[in-house]
């Protein structure tokens, strides 16, 4: 409702003199209640002993928890000046918002900082979560979370005009080919037609599965740090009962003609813009995930200016740079989004419906992002006796696990009624041969077989699915009384866990053999 140009000439005004008006103030830890003060200093437009006059309309400026947010900018080493030098030496540049928010977005000429509006509730609810925030980036800096620098509000003709500062995500320096908004959730996630008409529209996550249906590929090292610093975001998150955030994710692909012409236009503006190679610590999406020491020059040359991306390689073999941050956190799962939930899972499938339960969201966010999007590069094979100790390792633990498991369930129904089922496959009549026969020993996988089958058990999560012990037959031996067959889910596939006894060991009803099949 009120004019960009004069919001952000307020925006502009008002840190500018509270940044300046913060630095008299002692340096100090940061107390409770610190996070629950509010400053407020009135600017007419005709100036006055205090503030300078300006061309705008009276307005009133207020700073919440400004001792607080100061900690937070010194934490990721942003001096005062440079922050007021980023945000008021230059007008801010407005930018189109793809989402359904309304809200307004402005960014600093340096590309520095994102300026967005809030709704009331929004920055009631960062408020609240400052304390929690401020324990979680002491711990771990390192975060794909949101770096927010300052929570404003300009007050205007009775109109609040909320605002906060955060670190911006995707730098303008560098041209993203494709941008997505991602959730995890298939429900109505696909781009709009007047968004596709834009010229760097964002598409959401049927687009990703549609274009890039294979993932993207990183170096196990690189992959692992994501994955763990993912992973540690969505708890937070969680422990917050926060939801209905996404990863907004920037690729850039580096093909040699773009990147001559495009190598020397960045790093002229990037030039003209940084004062004095000011840069904000861990605010790159590479600083994010694991620190600024490790550069990805397995996929890229020292040559190119990344950027600070993440290095990665498409289905096709591209060479990629990717800038990625978790973003629209101040979601809580409060009444309206418990009834918007309810309403959409009556007329919808309710688990793919965006708005969820923030554990069962943080899960299935997590569940997207490892088996759709972020890809482990398979790296060269070591050396075949270590592959061999690590594999069998793996296959012992993961087969007593599995045995005990179902042991124990034997037990259980040892009591019950014996039915008869059907094998599930013909791979079991070699078993059930084996068994009438007892001068035969029971067949083993190869160690080639082993070590091929403990990396894919390894590397996957075993999900034992109660409703299969309901659906599924079992298969029972009529001399014990157990059963020689149970299946585990392992995504599309199953595997076949078949107990043996051999001759030696028909005395002992816990030593069973394990023959597993994929």
């Amino acid at each position: 409702q009120t004019a960009s140009s004069a919001i952000k000439g307020a925006i502009q005004l008002g840190i500018g003199y509270t940044v300046g008006n913060l630095t008299s103030k002692p340096d100090r830890d940061v107390l409770m209640q610190d996070f629950y003060v509010v400053e407020s200093v009135f600017l007419p437009s005709e100036g006055s002993n205090l503030t300078p006059a300006h061309h705008y309309p009276d307005f009133r400026f207020k700073t919440y928890a400004p001792l607080a947010f100061r900690y937070f900018r010194e934490l990721f080493g942003i001096k005062p000046d440079d922050y007021l030098y980023s945000i008021c030496s230059e007008p801010l540049i407005e930018l189109s918002n793809p989402g359904a928010s309304g809200s307004l977005f402005f960014v600093t000429s340096d590309d520095e900082f994102i300026i967005k509006t809030v709704q009331h509730k929004e920055a009631e609810f960062l408020q609240k979560l400052l304390p929690g925030y401020y324990m979680n980036l002491n711990q771990n800096p390192r975060t794909l979370l949101p770096k927010f620098y300052g929570l404003y509000c300009v007050q205007s003709g009775g109109i609040n005009i909320r605002i906060v500062v955060m670190n911006n995500v995707l730098p303008r320096a560098l041209k993203m080919h494709f941008t997505y908004d991602l959730k995890g959730s298939t429900y109505k996630r696909r781009a709009s037609r007047k968004e596709r008409e834009k010229s760097n529209p964002t598409f959401k996550d049927l687009d990703f599965l549609q274009d890039m249906h294979e993932g993207l590929y990183f170096d196990s090292e690189t992959h692992s740090a994501l994955m763990k610093t993912l992973q540690r975001d969505c708890r937070v998150l969680e422990s917050f009962k926060i939801m209905d955030y996404s990863l907004l994710l920037g690729i850039h692909i580096l093909n040699s003609n773009m990147r001559e012409k495009e190598g020397e236009s960045s790093q002229n503006t990037s030039d003209a813009k940084r004062p004095g190679g000011q840069k904000v610590l861990y605010s790159t999406a590479m600083e994010s995930i694991q620190g600024p020491g490790k550069s990805g020059d397995s996929v890229i040359t020292e040559a190119t200016n990344t950027m600070g991306g993440i290095p990665a390689k498409s289905h096709k073999g591209e060479k990629l740079l990717l800038f990625m941050g978790i973003i629209d956190i101040l979601q809580s799962y409060r009444l309206m989004k418990k009834l918007e939930h309810s309403w959409k899972a009556l007329v919808y499938d309710g688990d793919t419906v965006s708005v969820h339960r923030p554990s069962f969201y943080a899960d299935r966010f997590l569940k997207f992002m490892s088996t759709r999007v972020f890809k482990k590069v398979q790296a060269l094979r070591s050396s075949p006796s270590k592959k061999r100790c690590n594999s069998i390792t793996a296959l012992k633990a993961t087969s007593q696990e599995i045995v005990c498991a179902v042991s124990q369930e034997w037990k259980n129904e040892k009591h019950g009624i014996i039915t008869e089922g059907q094998s599930y496959s013909s791979l079991d009549e070699e078993v059930l041969g084996s068994r009438h026969r007892p001068d035969l020993v029971p067949s083993t996988p190869s160690l080639f077989e082993a070590a091929s089958l403990a990396t894919t058990i390894s590397s996957s999560s075993l999900n034992a699915d109660e409703r299969y012990q309901h659906d599924q037959p079992m298969l029972y031996s009529s001399s014990k009384g157990l059963p020689s067959s149970s299946t585990f889910t392992l995504e599309d596939s199953a595997i076949y866990l078949t107990s043996e006894q051999s001759t030696l060991e028909m005395e002992n009803d816990n030593a069973s053999v394990l023959d597993v099949y994929l």
